[in-house]
């Protein structure tokens, strides 16, 4: 099963462009560290692009009112989503933000169904709502003043947001050409990235002129960030042409113990039981979600 390859390689890629870019925020702020990810990513996805070109030559893509709705519904919601996730991982910590950032599944799995008609078997519906109350666990504030000042309720917003751009680009991919997903993935993936490059860059240059200044001045230090990027967003979306975006996001249930290894050895961040209790529960319910 292709898709599930392709999404196990996604996760620990998407892990590393997430913990490069958080590094970025301090002096780019959120959009700036926001536009590293597809400015810089813009190169490697025209490069993977140029592989996956030459080995579908008879592929005849279709650059429809569908597609270009679809891709630029999901190139938008990726910028909300980026920024929401950066802005929560540095209030409420890396790892923190990536599991209360699993609320994408329950959501992918609804929209998908009702969108696309993406169906899921009984397990997996079960899965879905082990992960939503695992989800609830982990971002309960022990106040309710604390979750206005916590990130975690931007880390939920950015699973959500996360829910309408991976259904965006499964639609953007069956769009382009249905006869070669994984061609029709790793196009939708450079003309989204050209336009978030194009799109938040002019923006910055108007409103935040000192982050895109911060983003260029720090070019050294961005590729890695750019290269994980694009490789992680070449794998999600040729997964999501393969399968249900449920299913999919599903799989990513192994950036959990990544990314909190990632938060406990690079910032130095420390889990409460509670938290690791809801971290097991998401991860039990993305697993019922795959197997299902």
């Amino acid at each position: 099963m292709l898709w599930i390859v392709l999404t196990i390689a996604a996760a620990p890629l998407q892990v590393a462009r997430n913990a490069l870019q958080r590094g970025l925020v301090e002096e780019a702020g959120p959009w700036g560290a926001t536009l590293v990810r597809f400015l810089f990513g813009l190169p490697f996805a025209v490069m993977i692009f140029g592989v996956v070109a030459l080995a579908s030559p008879d592929a005849q893509p279709g650059f429809t009112l569908r597609f270009w709705a679809a891709v630029s519904l999901g190139a938008l919601g990726q910028i909300v989503q980026t920024a929401l996730l950066l802005v929560a991982m540095r209030r409420s910590g890396f790892a923190v933000a990536t599991f209360t950032q699993q609320a994408s599944l329950p959501a992918a799995a609804l929209m998908g169904l009702v969108v696309l008609g993406d169906t899921m078997s009984p397990a997996a519906w079960t899965g879905v709502a082990v992960t939503t109350c695992g989800v609830a666990l982990v971002s309960w504030p022990g106040r309710i003043a604390s979750l206005a000042r916590s990130g975690l309720w931007l880390g939920v917003a950015s699973g959500v947001v996360m829910a309408v751009v991976l259904n965006s680009y499964r639609q953007a991919g069956l769009a382009l050409e249905p006869n070669h997903p994984i061609y029709a993935a790793v196009a939708s993936v450079c003309v989204a990235q050209a336009l978030q490059s194009v799109g938040l860059g002019s923006w910055l240059a108007v409103r935040r002129p000192q982050a895109l200044r911060a983003v260029l001045l720090g070019w050294r230090s961005s590729w890695g960030a750019g290269f994980c990027g694009a490789a992680a967003s070449a794998c999600w979306f040729a997964a999501l042409s393969l399968a249900p975006a449920g299913q999919v996001r599903a799989i990513g249930v192994l950036e959990l113990p990544i990314a909190a290894a990632a938060g406990r050895r690079l910032f130095q961040e420390r889990l409460s039981l509670r938290q690791l209790a809801g971290g097991a529960a998401t991860a039990l319910g993305v697993l019922l979600t795959a197997l299902g």
